[in-house]
């Protein structure tokens, strides 16, 4: 057993929806996550530009004597983690395995559908992992570069986001997939809309819970979890403003931001 906090980090908001999950089935476990706000989009940056932002996010989580690390980001994910990871001692898992496996074992007709930033899309990694998984499955890929601004300003529903939804979609839909992964962890935040334009048939596949659930497996398997009776606590560090993170990161969370904000130059590191 080991009761030494949890690293988690995106280039902004969406990793949250990894922490709201990391709380509800480690509820025990101490939590650091910071949120590159001030370096938001990875979506768009160069995979170098994405490795040294990556690295410089990892070293600023070590220097809290962490004992795991999720890159709740599908950007990062995919275009850094592969590497990067042999760099650390600290054991480092992303979004992009967890969320191919959970994809795997949910599509029925081998069609699966991904969703995410260009940086993601471009690098290829998705469809590389689900195909080492089910080397028989077609992968169909669409960059969706709105939809995190849409959900960072609240546009999470409405007939704007409706139509730009159906716009990404159209391919996917049309290719019949029967799964589909959110590959970036804002995308959760427009379920209803993407359920509303695909279908309930469609299996969506939630990245960052994906992560979470993956995480505990593996602590579990390399005795990481913590012994604590107590709930966790969680500490949340941004590069820019810390004024709209706790109105912003309320909603990705689902619930009230009761944990300390605090701004760090991650420059510095």
């Amino acid at each position: 057993m080991d009761n030494r906090p949890i690293g988690i980090f995106d280039s902004g908001l969406g990793g949250l929806t990894c922490v709201k999950e990391v709380m509800k089935i480690m509820p025990n476990e101490d939590i650091i996550y910071f949120g590159d706000t001030g370096r938001v989009p990875y979506g768009t940056r160069s995979r170098d530009t994405v490795i040294k932002y990556v690295k410089q996010d990892i070293n600023f989580l070590e220097t809290f004597d962490i004992k795991y690390i999720i890159i709740a980001c599908g950007t990062a994910s995919s275009a850094a983690l592969p590497f990067i990871e042999e760099e650390y001692a600290t054991r480092i898992s992303g979004v992009l395995y967890p969320a191919a496996r959970g994809a795997v074992r949910a599509t029925k007709n081998k069609k699966i559908g991904v969703i995410g930033t260009s940086g993601t899309v471009k690098s290829g990694k998705y469809i590389e992992a689900i195909h080492e998984l089910l080397p028989d499955a077609q992968v169909f890929q669409k960059a969706c570069p709105l939809f995190v601004p849409l959900v960072e300003n609240g546009m999470t529903e409405g007939e704007a986001t409706r139509l730009i939804a159906e716009e990404y979609l159209k391919e996917l839909r049309d290719a019949e997939v029967d799964t589909i992964i959110l590959g970036c962890t804002h995308y959760p935040l427009l379920t209803d809309v993407i359920r509303e334009i695909v279908g309930e048939g469609v299996a969506l596949i939630d990245s960052g819970a994906a992560a979470a659930d993956f995480a505990r497996e593996d602590m579990e398997r390399l005795g990481l979890l913590s012994d604590k009776n107590e709930k966790g606590t969680a500490k949340f560090f941004v590069s820019d403003s810390t004024e709209n993170f706790s109105e912003l990161g309320s909603m990705f969370l689902q619930k009230e931001i009761d944990g300390d904000v605090s701004f760090t130059d991650i420059e510095k590191y």
